[in-house]
């Protein structure tokens, strides 16, 4: 009888996530509140259902042996009453942890990372954060006071984000002088943190699996942003490699990163990211799932981040991921949606009979393959595009930055 992962989540994370446990022979069932759903196209059975809807996880849960997460704004209550009941392999604590910035930089403190410096807002005067109901009633006079008082002890810049929810540049605001406050105040009708803008020189993304008593990392990617959201990730990554191996930084971060997951006891898959200031590194947050950076493993790597969240599911040894050959992930969003499928239909122009290609338009939104040598081109299937909104990935193999530049880059305007 084959193994049974459960997936809360259908999302593109969900979808290679089940792509790898089809590869280990394992069944796969998915909950989304999507009907259309990238992962229910690779999954064998899937539930409909709202994320907080305990009867459609029950149903997830009772389908399967070990259920695993790829989606970390599942509500935590709901989790800790699934948790006792199935195996959650992976535990809730991470999701806990990670849901909540505050409670988040406060963990990576305490168990030995460095964060910026950070302070709640709204908050009482001795510093402690307000509930949501008392942020809720501010009026917009107060609001300002609560974040111009809070940014005069900070200092300029900084960057105000909500506690909860937010990802990829959403419910953030920059804040660089008193001008600014008016406009990203309106934020705080929700508990908010505001950190330090550290002055780095780069983002990087360490990216373990531990089953409890080992842990694997994946090479270093360098993350580049684009309006906020990530763009390329770029394996080695310069700053951090020497000679093709991990110079002391590189050495000293991933060594603090696999510390704090041991401190924390936690098991499963962990990404993290931090911000590199020449010999020093800041935590900015962390993800208990697949994470986009990590995209670049599925040809870059002898082992994929999904696949090893598959072997610690299924009680499967670890593998030790190796670095095939310098590599460069392009996330797809919206507005690239075209210039990736064109690539597709260059590649499959003249493929034989059966397959008729004239433009980009001939390609579907869901494409897993090589589009030309070392070309590895995933759409994700979903159904409609809009600008910023991840559709996809390609990863280059073998490819440096510079040449991504040069050649490849202008498709991507």
């Amino acid at each position: 009888m084959k193994n049974r992962i459960g997936i809360i989540g259908g999302g593109q994370l969900g979808l290679m996530i089940a792509q790898a446990a089809h590869r280990l022979d394992a069944y796969v069932t998915v909950l989304d509140p999507a009907s259309d759903a990238p992962a229910f196209a690779e999954a064998d059975a899937s539930v409909t259902g709202a994320f907080d809807d305990l009867k459609a996880l029950e149903r997830l849960c009772e389908a399967s042996d070990v259920v695993t997460y790829e989606f970390e704004n599942v509500p935590g209550d709901i989790l800790r009453h699934l948790e006792g009941k199935y195996n959650i392999k992976q535990g809730i604590r991470p999701l806990f942890d990670s849901q909540d910035r505050l409670r988040e930089k406060d963990n990576a403190r305490a168990h030995g990372l460095e964060p910026p410096r950070y302070m709640p807002v709204p908050a009482d005067m001795s510093g402690r954060p307000l509930e949501p109901e008392t942020c809720a009633m501010l009026s917009a006079q107060e609001r300002m006071i609560h974040l111009g008082m809070a940014a005069g002890r900070m200092g300029f810049p900084c960057v105000l984000k909500t506690r909860t929810l937010g990802y990829d540049g959403h419910g953030q605001a920059v804040i660089r002088e008193m001008s600014d406050i008016e406009k990203a105040s309106e934020l705080l009708s929700v508990p908010c943190i505001l950190e330090e803008m550290v002055d780095f020189d780069f983002e990087a993304s360490v990216i373990m699996v531990s089953d409890g008593k080992d842990i694997i990392h994946f090479p270093v990617a360098r993350n580049i942003h684009k309006d906020g959201i990530l763009d390329l990730s770029v394996v080695p990554a310069s700053g951090l490699q020497r000679d093709g191996k991990e110079n002391a930084t590189c050495r000293k971060m991933t060594s603090a990163c696999k510390e704090f997951m041991r401190s924390c006891g936690y098991k499963g898959i962990l990404a993290i990211e931090l911000f590199v200031k020449g010999d020093r590194f800041y935590f900015n947050e962390m993800a208990p799932r697949p994470h986009n950076s990590g995209h670049y493993t599925i040809e870059g790597c002898t082992t994929s981040q999904y696949m090893e969240l598959c072997h610690f599911l299924l009680g499967m040894p670890l593998e030790t991921p190796e670095l095939k050959a310098p590599t460069v992930m392009k996330n797809i969003l919206g507005q690239d949606l075209n210039a990736a499928k064109l690539v597709v239909a260059e590649s499959l122009r003249g493929a034989g009979p059966g397959i008729e290609v004239s433009s980009s338009d001939s390609v579907n939104n869901a494409f897993c393959g090589e589009a030309g040598k070392g070309v590895f081109v995933h759409l994700y299937g979903k159904t409609q595009s809009r600008p910023k909104r991840k559709m996809g990935h390609v990863t280059f193999v073998p490819m440096t930055l510079d040449r991504y530049y040069s050649e490849w880059s202008a498709r991507f305007i």
